[in-house]
């Protein structure tokens, strides 16, 4: 596949999605037969361990006094009977919960709470405001960004459209910063010119969002999760997959903003990083792709002519 041909996700991304077990058969006809009530009426639950209550609501970055809040209950103290094990959730609760704390059903089953999913690099700083809910949160994210990573990739490899894109991981720090940025515009398909004829930040955002995509990264935006992570503990996340690499933008920063962010991740991309972007890290890495975002965006040679004239 072409880099300036747009892969095209076909109908398996919703089989993709029945097989990996996320809810019930979420928008199409299950094929399964639907169980006689009388023999669920008389079935045994298995025992759910609270513990796992507790990583589920905690991993989704949720207060005590928010879960229950969310979860409709009369107050918190029914959730802390449900998560001390003094009384068992029921059927309707767990599937309740699976919504409002961004979980499979099939985890709360689960004999133990599963181990963090690795993040990949972290590159922001220590100095760089973290907080337990907005890490939880940002966990929650990165979560939900594997699973559907992990789908479209199921997806195009089912199709055979999984061929290999040549740029990812094409590139080393040694390359240097303008051979990066001429192979990014190349892949991309966008000028310069063509950027910064774009009337507004979102537009020329849009832009660089469509070429990103033309060449086969998916780019999202925290938005699209219904969270709220500040900028200053999380400004990017790049997965540097050579079949579906994906990058999400925080969308709490300022328009203006993501442009440059899309670009730096972009770059992690190139160097084939999977990992956390913040603001003003010491990391060599970081200043290398903020460098990339820059120079992509402001020419050298443009700048050193703005530099003589002043």
């Amino acid at each position: 596949m072409g880099a300036g041909v747009k892969r095209q996700l076909p109908d398996s991304v919703a089989r993709a999605q029945h097989r990996l077990g996320q809810a019930d058969c979420p928008g199409y006809a299950c094929s399964r037969p639907r169980p006689d009530p009388k023999t669920m009426q008389n079935a045994t639950m298995p025992q759910i361990n609270p513990q796992i209550l507790v990583w589920a609501r905690e991993s989704a970055g949720l207060s005590v006094e928010e879960a229950a809040k969310k979860l409709g209950l009369s107050g918190r103290e029914r959730l802390e009977a449900l998560e001390a094990g003094e009384r068992p959730p029921s059927r309707r609760q767990l599937v309740n919960m699976s919504g409002k704390y961004r979980r499979p059903l099939l985890t709360f089953y689960l004999p133990e709470p599963p181990r963090q999913r690795d993040r990949g690099q972290d590159f922001r700083s220590l100095s760089e405001r973290r907080t337990p809910t907005s890490e939880a949160l940002l966990d929650a994210l990165l979560r939900d960004i594997q699973s559907r990573q992990r789908l479209v990739r199921a997806a195009l490899e089912e199709t055979e459209e999984d061929e290999p894109l040549p740029f990812v991981g094409s590139a080393r720090m040694s390359s240097g910063v303008e051979a990066i940025v001429t192979s990014i515009r190349e892949i991309l398909g966008v000028s310069l010119d063509e950027f910064r004829a774009q009337k507004t930040a979102t537009e020329a955002f849009a832009t660089l969002r469509a070429g990103a995509e033309r060449a086969g990264v998916f780019v999202g935006n925290l938005g699209t999760h219904h969270t709220n992570i500040d900028v200053s503990s999380f400004r990017g996340f790049a997965l540097a997959d050579n079949i579906a690499p994906f990058v999400v933008i925080n969308e709490t920063n300022s328009r203006a903003a993501w442009s440059f962010t899309l670009l730096h991740e972009l770059a992690h991309i190139w160097l084939g990083q999977t990992g956390v972007s913040g603001y003003d890290s010491e990391a060599a890495v970081e200043r290398f792709c903020d460098s990339i975002a820059a120079s992509f965006l402001l020419p050298s040679r443009e700048l050193e002519l703005r530099r003589n004239r002043f």
